[in-house]
This record gives C-alpha cells, structure tokens and sequence, in this order.
C-alpha cells in the first residue's frame, strides 16, 4: 500500500487507523492483543486512543485503553515500528473537558506512564474547553514538544472557525500548530467535515483521520429494520439511520458489492479514504476477521462513478 504523509508531520501512514476505544469496553486485553497483532501483522501501524477510553463503562476508571496498547507495545517490542495517537482533555476523575496548561501537562505523563513510551507520536486535544484559551493549550504543547515528549498535535470535533482561530495564534504567537485534525466523517454523517472543514484543512495542508467511519455499524449493512438490533452491543443506536437518507445509502452500497465483491464496511472505509482531504478512516474491530476485512477495505479502489454514486446517495 501506498503511504500517506499525515499533513505536514513526519509521520506517514496506510489509509487506515486502527481504532482503540474497544480495549478494555468489548474486548478483554488478551483479545485486543490479537486484534492488534493482526493489524500489525497486515502491515499496518498507527493506533488511535485517548486517556479517556473507555471511561462510560461502568466500573471503567479510563486510561485502560491506553494500559492494554502499552502491554502490547512492550510485549512485541515493536514500539518503533508504530505511531501512537492519544488524546486529552476529558477528566477522568469528573465529567469535564480540561483543556488547561496543568491538566495538559498532568494528563500527558499520565498517558506516556500507560502507553510505556518516552513520546507521544501525535497528541490530540479531544475536545473544544471554551473555558481556555487557544494560547494557553498551545503553549502547553509547546512544552511538551519542546521536551521531547510529544511529537505533533491536533484537535479533535472542531468546527471551522475553532479551528481557524486555533491556527491564527499559532501564527501570531509563534506557537506551535495543530497538524491534524479528527472529526466524525462517514456516508451518513457528513457536516461535520465536509464545506467549511474540509475547505479549511485542505488550503492549510492539515492531515486528517477521521472517526465513525461505519457509523457505529450501520454501514457494515447488518441492520436494516429493528429486528437486526440485537446482533450487537451498538444495535440499539441504529434506530436514527433507518430512514429513507439511510436506506437510499445502503442501496447504493448493495449495488458497488455486487460490482466488487466487497463487503459493506469495506466499501465504506474506501469511499472516505477517496474523499479530499481525508488521510485515513480509523475503525474498531472486535475479532481478527474484522481486521482482515478492515485491510481489503484500505486497499480497495473504486470507480469514480462508484464514489460518486455513494456520495450523491448520502446527500
């Protein structure tokens, strides 16, 4: 597979991220060991987590997500083989986001502490605090960069104009930038990265991967009325896609199947690694099947008639 350099980093990528949020919620440590070593083993490498997975299970203090990447990086010893994505800004001791200059610095030891690492490759504020300043939280990743212990950094769920704000102290404070964005983008969901956004990372070269790519499993296809929500832990929040916008969008999907061969979910992890702008899709898996079938899907090509016949049935 061809790499894909994430923005102006120095990191370069296949066109996909595998997705941590399942280790320690759906998954045990044993089996999120395989799932990961069958990413790995598909030659692919970067992971995507955050200090706060999977703290919305009950009992789940957060930070396990992290603990479980860590034992695995240590147990292969393959950590210079992958690049490490985290994320702060969601306490784990409170529902709050925290984007303040302590906390950034708190959190940041405690995720390289987890992961077993010296560095974070790219570290993510998770989501907008309207509470501080853009200046305060990049100054605070500019410590961290400057001692070595992150790499680049990047936002995640901000709009244009945060972004666009976030970028401008950057220039005018002589700060470090965000590099990479992560948004929700997927066939269903599409305004939360395509206009503004899209328009935005693509004139400031900023590398982007995006979450949700199969919207929560609706896009593998498996859930066509309320009878098929019981066929995962997710199923329950399938009932907002079965409408006619969801139905027109798998219709399209049925139809590049019987084209291609390929699965629903593969379909559409190709289909956002088409899109401008986009770097890679990340996506979960549950089972070394998945990632197998999350592998065909990076490196499926379509037609641009197929791509754009999705796109206009999403719309």
């Amino acid at each position: 597979m061809p790499l894909r350099r994430l923005g102006q980093t120095s990191i370069s990528i296949e066109p996909l991220v595998l997705g941590g949020n399942v280790f320690g919620w759906t998954l045990d440590e044993a089996q999120s060991f395989a799932v990961l070593d069958a990413y790995a083993g598909e030659g692919f490498t970067m992971i995507d987590t955050a200090d706060s997975y999977s703290k919305w299970v009950p009992g789940n203090p957060g930070g396990v997500s992290e603990t479980i990447i860590g034992n695995w990086l240590k147990s292969r010893g393959n950590r210079h083989k992958m690049a490490i994505a985290t994320k702060v800004g969601t306490r784990l001791d409170r529902d709050e986001k925290d984007l303040s200059a302590a906390y950034v610095e708190q959190a940041c030891e405690a995720s390289l502490r987890r992961l077993g690492v010296d560095h974070i490759d790219l570290y993510f504020a998770h989501w907008p605090d309207p509470e501080v300043t853009h200046e305060e939280t990049l100054r605070a990743f500019e410590k961290l960069i400057e001692s070595g212990k992150v790499g680049h950094i990047g936002c995640s769920n901000y709009d244009a104009p945060l972004l666009s704000a976030a970028l401008e102290v950057s220039a005018s404070e002589s700060l470090p930038r965000y590099r990479v964005l992560e948004n929700e983008y997927n066939l269903y969901s599409r305004e939360s990265f395509e206009g503004e956004v899209q328009e935005l990372v693509l004139a400031e070269k900023i590398g982007v991967i995006v979450y949700y790519g199969l919207a929560s499993g609706f896009l593998t296809g498996k859930y066509r009325s309320e009878a098929d929500f019981d066929k995962s832990q997710r199923g329950g929040a399938m009932g907002k896609y079965l409408n006619d916008k969801g139905f027109a969008i798998l219709a399209a999907m049925d139809k590049v199947a019987g084209e291609t061969g390929a699965s629903h979910a593969e379909i559409a992890l190709a289909w956002l690694a088409a899109q401008p702008g986009v770097t890679a899709p990340i996506a979960s898996a549950t089972s070394v099947e998945q990632v197998e079938s999350l592998a065909r899907g990076a490196r499926l090509e379509l037609t641009a008639d197929q791509i754009q016949a999705l796109s206009a049935a999403g719309r």
